[in-house]
């Protein structure tokens, strides 16, 4: 007797043999099959979550800061940025293809936008030489003359020279102001570029290369500004 697959009944005319023994084996095996088939196809259609990335965990140990006589606390105001830079999508350029074009890493991202990043890093960074108030502090609020310091995040992008050949590239401009209740004094405007190679022509090798390029620029301004009187 043979059996139709599609029918609960064996074909007329094919009385001689019993497949309704063979049949929840039959069964059994199909749906072993189906069930893994389904199961490879959740695998394959899952998707890749982006990794996510930012500057580090920054110091392991609150400290105090080493303070001089002659430094003055300091307002930090929020970083301010582009709508390019408005997203927590790691970007580069192909600076030998068309490097006006920022693209973003598919599977890469930010854990929060770069100006955040780049804010927490410098009151980190400031935070070792003097006392850094929050724009919203009570106390900056209350103080009659202090050292605002603003800045803008200008470029923060991955930029290849070469298809194997990259570097971390940030720039800031600074502006320090001496704010009073008789008015703003501006100190001075700076603008600071860095770049650091990246060790990989990937995303994991431009956010470490933005780090240090991050790490460098506001060393840079930290300097510039213990000049400033």
């Amino acid at each position: 007797m043979s059996f139709d697959a599609g029918s609960s009944r064996p074909r007329a005319g094919a009385a001689t043999r019993r497949p309704a023994r063979h049949l929840p084996l039959r069964q059994g095996l199909l749906a072993l099959v189906l069930a893994l088939g389904l199961s490879a196809c959740s695998v394959i259609d899952k998707p890749v979550r982006p990794a996510v990335y930012d500057f580090g965990p920054g110091p392991l140990a609150a400290a105090a800061p080493a303070v001089r006589p002659d430094t003055a606390a300091l307002t930090l105001a929020d970083v301010d940025a582009g709508a390019a830079l408005d997203s927590t999508a790691v970007l580069y350029r192909l600076g030998y293809a068309n490097g006006q074009q920022l693209l973003p890493y598919a599977q890469a991202r930010w854990s929060t936008v770069p100006a955040q990043l780049v804010r927490q890093r410098l009151r980190d960074r400031l935070g070792q030489q003097r006392t850094v108030l929050g724009p919203d502090d009570v106390n900056a609020a209350a103080s009659q003359s202090r050292l605002v310091l603003r800045v803008e995040l200008e470029e923060f992008s991955q930029l290849f020279s070469a298809p194997g050949q990259s570097a971390g590239l940030v720039r800031l401009r600074a502006t320090a102001i001496q704010a009073a209740a008789t008015g703003d004094r501006l100190l001075g405007q700076r603008v600071l570029v860095a770049q650091r190679p990246a060790a990989t022509a990937d995303a994991p090798g431009g956010v470490r290369a933005l780090t240090e390029a991050t790490d460098a620029a506001i060393d840079e301004l930290a300097q510039w500004l213990t000049q400033l009187r």
